[in-house]
């Protein structure tokens, strides 16, 4: 089983990512392509968010699962609408 401070840990940096992508996303919108290093370092964060929650999930209970899979969830709704954005 996950460390309650493990899962804590895992779900901060995945919402620090999901942040952090959010605002490149809309920096986006407003500059077109001019922001690449921030958009690409935005997917970057959140690939590795992922790979990471993949990782976590290995070690959790049910009801941790649960919650991993809700924020794999949001890591991907937010990686396919940026990528989607980029072509």
């Amino acid at each position: 089983m996950a460390t309650h401070k493990s899962m804590d840990e895992c779900l901060g940096r995945c919402e620090s990512a999901i942040e952090y992508a959010q605002q490149q996303y809309e920096e986006s919108a407003k500059q077109e392509h001019y922001n690449t290093e921030g958009y690409t370092e935005a997917l970057m964060r959140l690939e590795n968010s992922y790979n990471e929650l993949t990782m976590m999930n290995n070690s959790a209970n049910e009801q941790q699962r649960d919650e991993l899979d809700r924020m794999k969830v949001r890591v991907q709704d937010l990686q396919h609408a940026m990528v989607i954005r980029r072509r």
